[in-house]
């Protein structure tokens, strides 16, 4: 989770997540170099004594400065492109989980158990055990199985939502009479923490998500005790 001061991202807790921050970083270096390059002509500019009163084009220069920047875009967009296709790619899942946004909480539906659903509330600051984070525990938690493919369904049941949790590199809108499909992979176990994303009333700060990963054999246990 992020701490106070905090500046950079969340530790990837999923190979997704963990692409997401080798691109962010290939992007800033990329950035890094264009403005020292700029930054370095604008001072030989500004010191330059020799001046050509009479030279009106450079079809030279000016076909390199625009190769240069559309290289650079290639370089950035190949990238890109890939880890969109990822974001999108659902095949195989393990589990299923179907996530319902309410004013001001999660539903959860294991589609893939019988009965197993239910709701998860905030705790309030009176009800937190030592070692709990205020505005982001709740009272039921979503327990994954690590090393698992997982697809989450999401919908909400009145105003737009968004589920989203950093670590796993994840967020999707709520959306009413909507179904939005996300998958992630978690490749250790822990617990992450997440918030809703989408500006959703008075209370849009109070319903965070919690997501406890667990070996799979503790998941099919705890799977038999909530049915």
């Amino acid at each position: 989770m992020a701490i106070w001061g905090q500046l950079e991202f969340q530790d990837g807790a999923s190979p997704l997540m963990e692409q997401l921050i080798f691109f962010h970083d290939h992007v800033i270096l990329v950035l890094v170099l264009i403005t020292i390059l700029v930054s370095y002509f604008l001072v030989a500019i500004m010191f330059n004594k020799f001046i050509n009163r009479f030279m009106l084009e450079g079809q030279e220069i000016e076909t390199i400065w625009t190769i240069l920047p559309a290289l650079v875009l290639v370089f950035i967009a190949l990238p890109s492109l890939r880890l969109l296709y990822l974001l999108d790619e659902v095949n195989n899942p393990s589990v299923t989980i179907k996530s319902i946004g309410h004013q001001w909480y999660w539903s959860y539906e294991y589609t893939d158990f019988a009965d197993l659903e239910f709701d998860s509330y905030m705790l309030p600051f009176d009800e937190l055990s030592e070692g709990m984070y205020r505005l982001l525990d709740v009272d039921h938690r979503l327990v994954l199985p690590v090393e698992n493919k997982i697809r989450v369904l999401v919908t909400a049941a009145d105003v737009l939502h968004a589920w989203a949790v950093p670590s796993f590199g994840v967020k999707v809108d709520a959306v009413p009479g909507r179904l939005n499909q996300v998958s992630f992979f978690s490749s250790r176990p822990g617990v992450f923490y997440g918030q809703c994303s989408e500006i959703c009333g008075a209370n849009h700060s109070f319903m965070p998500i919690v997501i406890e990963v667990v070996a799979p054999d503790w998941f099919v246990n705890w799977v038999y005790e909530a049915e």
